[in-house]
């Protein structure tokens, strides 16, 4: 008998319900397209990269990230997505039967990706008014505290006030998930991540930046915790493709990213007002979607489907319950997505 992980018996596979549908708002990425320099280097450069690998540990992109975040080389690392920047720092600084807390709900992959390296989740409820619970956070003893802010799938903002005192007490490294922090009005962290010698900030190319398909995120922190993530995430974590856009987009694309989010947060207000008529109450949210309690989510999630409209489906959420979750992009899109809506509800 082939002597599997008892612990991973029971981890199911992430899968969330989807079909192909016309109009897809299920995943929060840059429904605009993607950055425009990245044509010109599939083009100029894609054919010649693809027998060789990449450089190791992605000194160029390193480059790149820091001079866009305004921190030093040293103080970069990337990844295959934030999400696994997100994974390595979980196994860099934690050992099997550790704890890692996280405010609940919250990214779904950080307690799968816990459980995985056989660490504890623990899940702290976001208090009513969907901010950090701080003192339960640090009650934890957890030796890595994640928070994510703006919070997927709630869209909420941990207060500058809230994560200050998270960082001043935790016992070890929190770890602050910005993967929606250009659609926000403030709330960027990367000062404390230059700052503070125990703060990891991990941002994504996946979301604002249209580059989705070729999986690129970064993270910024002290040296000594970059260090460590760089030994989890071995020397080839990119594509050579996927670095070279990357860098341009963050070089070339930085006025189109922030024009594309500006009108992603537009028209995610004026879906909000569409919503709140059809007699909805969306959570408030500085991402780029609104997340919508509905009852029996399952079910509209499928009648959706059926009208070749997908949003992404949560089930008894803590302190939410049922709810759909809608990613905010052209508004034709979201005129669609209404309009099926209507004819569900």
């Amino acid at each position: 008998m082939i002597p599997f992980r008892e612990t991973y018996r029971d981890i199911p596979l992430y899968s969330p319900a989807k079909k192909p549908c016309r109009v897809d708002l299920s995943d929060n990425t840059n429904l605009f397209g993607a950055p425009p320099s990245a044509d010109r280097v599939l083009r100029e450069e894609g054919f010649l990269r693809l027998s060789r690998y990449p450089a190791g540990y992605a000194p160029d992109l390193k480059r790149a990230v820091a001079t866009y975040a305004g921190v030093a080389v040293e103080n970069v690392t990337t990844g295959c997505g934030s999400d696994d920047v997100i994974d390595c720092a979980l196994r860099a600084f934690l050992e099997p039967g550790d704890a890692v807390a996280f405010p609940d709900p919250t990214f779904v992959m950080v307690p799968m990706y816990a459980r995985l390296s056989a660490l504890k989740p623990v899940p702290v409820p976001l208090r009513a008014d969907h901010g950090l619970d701080v003192d339960g956070l640090l009650a934890t003893g957890a030796k890595v505290i994640y928070v994510c802010t703006p919070n997927n799938p709630t869209g909420t903002v941990a207060s500058r006030a809230a994560v200050e005192r998270l960082v001043d007490s935790a016992p070890g490294v929190v770890l602050i998930d910005q993967a929606y922090v250009e659609f926000t009005r403030g709330g960027d962290f990367l000062d404390l991540a230059r700052t503070r010698p125990n703060v990891l900030v991990t941002r994504t190319m996946s979301k604002a930046f249209g580059l989705a398909g070729l999986r690129v995120g970064w993270g910024a922190g002290a040296p000594s915790l970059v260090a460590e993530v760089e030994k989890a995430r071995g020397p080839y974590k990119h594509t050579a493709l996927g670095e070279a856009v990357a860098v341009a987009a963050l070089t070339d694309d930085v006025p189109w990213m922030e024009a594309c989010a500006a009108e992603a947060v537009e028209n995610r207000e004026r879906l909000r007002g569409a919503l709140k008529a059809l007699g909805l109450e969306p959570l408030p949210s500085e991402g780029n979607f609104l997340l919508v309690p509905v009852p029996e989510a399952r079910w509209v999630g499928e009648a959706l489907r059926e009208r070749n409209v997908n949003v992404r489906v949560f089930e008894g959420l803590t302190g939410v319950g049922d709810a759909l979750r809608i990613g905010c992009g052209p508004w034709p899109m979201m005129a669609s997505a209404l309009k099926a809506l209507k004819e569900v509800l």
